[in-house]
């Protein structure tokens, strides 16, 4: 019986090495894994001496200042004349401080919220609208400008959302400045 055991762990054994032999070798060569010891021994030797002595090295290089990219300042190119919507839609028309007709589609100031002109709240809301109002006319007629997408294309009226900017500045954060306008921050805030 144990000669029947050996025999048979004897012949299963040859036969499994046999198989592996055919992978190994079935594809034309033998793949091999893995680092030998003395190339193991270089390549951590490398790695500590660049890791103690690499940050000098590096600081003692005399390389040139790197210069930042200019950054790049989009060509305006839409220029029209802007009147003003008194009620309904127009072709080149302000509506409000933060709100314009171009080419027949109405367009809201996307990084500001100014005081209502149509309806407002108080006295001071409706005068301090209507300046905002007149200042964005201004400004559209001042020159060709540039209509750059947000973060959302349109908002819950229809109207699409674009940052209007001439020469890379933004003009609604002329209306900030000019304290005509605040920075929209993603909810209304009242003006009374």
């Amino acid at each position: 019986m144990k000669s029947w055991i050996g025999f048979n762990a004897l012949f299963a054994g040859r036969s499994l090495e046999r198989g592996m032999a055919r992978q190994k070798y079935a594809r034309g060569r033998q793949v091999r894994l893995g680092f030998s010891g003395p190339a193991l021994l270089y390549m951590l030797c490398l790695g500590l001496l660049l890791g103690w002595y690499g940050p000098d090295w590096i600081a003692r290089i005399d390389l040139p200042p790197i210069a930042a990219p200019a950054p790049e300042v989009a060509a305006d190119g839409l220029r029209a004349d802007f009147a003003f919507c008194h009620s309904g839609g127009g072709t080149n028309c302000v509506v409000d401080g933060d709100t314009f007709w171009f080419r027949g589609e109405k367009y809201r100031i996307a990084d500001i919220d100014t005081p209502e002109t149509h309806g407002p709240r108080c006295l001071a809301e409706g005068e301090l609208g209507a300046r905002a109002t007149r200042r964005l006319q201004a400004l559209m007629n001042e020159g060709a400008f540039s209509l750059e997408s947000g973060d959302r294309d349109s908002d819950r009226y229809g109207r699409a959302l674009r940052l209007v900017t001439r020469g890379g500045q933004s003009i609604g954060e002329q209306l900030v400045a000019d304290r005509l306008a605040r920075r929209w921050d993603g909810s209304r805030h009242p003006w009374c």
